[in-house]
């Protein structure tokens, strides 16, 4: 895993390829390197960017708020297709990508200063294809790209990385039908790898270094998937 480092504060209409290409020219870029990409990079250079000083927060934001700034939930309401669960300020919400996450994936960190947020990607795998079909084109070399974010999960304590947006390799392997080393045949056996690549390359990336991508290299991965294919089918959710 590699961190590409000395990438600027991002703007809106940045070209983020050219400044990936840019940064990695010391290691280069090769064929099968996954490429994997803050969600705050992505979503700054596609200006999915709020300042609170346009908010003005509803009923339902002032009684969500508690001691915290309603503007902020008032976005979080926006940016929610459904409000799964509510411990005021905490809001777990489902976004309109799918997402079952904190605050709508809406966050303060990283922002560019004081009343700023940072919103999710509208299509995250698009993003993802987007940055992958640029950065071919100025490296002519075939790799994989995963738009990352910080997720919490339901059954373990603290935030892990995970793959909003995937784009040329494969965003779950299914063992199903194989054998395993004891010849047991595996049922029901799903690896998010792509998930897991995300929570690897935060490792090198860390939350407060200013790391915004890393490449992760050796693998072999043979597919191409999408972030939606992570999604737990509705019929399957045991929380809802």
């Amino acid at each position: 895993m590699v961190p590409l480092r000395g990438i600027p504060e991002l703007e809106e209409g940045d070209d983020l390829g050219a400044l990936m290409v840019e940064s990695a020219r010391t290691t280069g870029l090769e064929d099968g390197d996954v490429l994997v990409v803050a969600q705050k990079a992505v979503s700054k250079v596609e200006g999915r960017v709020v300042h609170l000083s346009g908010i003005e927060p509803s009923q339902r934001a002032l009684e969500l708020a508690g001691e915290t700034d309603p503007r902020r939930i008032e976005v979080i309401l926006r940016e929610a297709r459904e409000v799964v669960r509510t411990r005021p300020p905490l809001v777990i919400a489902e976004t309109p990508h799918g997402f079952v996450c904190a605050s709508a994936g809406v966050d303060a960190s990283n922002a560019k200063g004081p009343d700023t947020l940072v919103l999710l990607p509208l299509d995250p795998d698009a993003s993802a294809a987007g940055l992958r079909e640029r950065i071919g084109e100025l490296t002519n070399r075939e790799i994989g790209v995963i738009v990352s974010d910080s997720f919490g999960r339901a059954w373990r304590r603290g935030t892990s990385d995970v793959a909003l947006g995937v784009s040329g390799i494969p965003a779950i392997v299914d063992l199903d039908g194989q054998l395993d080393s004891s010849g047991y045949e595996l049922h029901a056996t799903q690896i998010a790898v792509a998930d897991e690549l995300a929570g690897a390359a935060q490792l090198v990336m860390g939350k407060t270094d200013g790391v915004p991508a890393a490449i992760v290299r050796g693998l072999r991965l043979e597919g191409d998937g999408r972030g939606r294919d992570l999604l737990m089918p509705r019929e399957r959710d045991l929380f809802r």
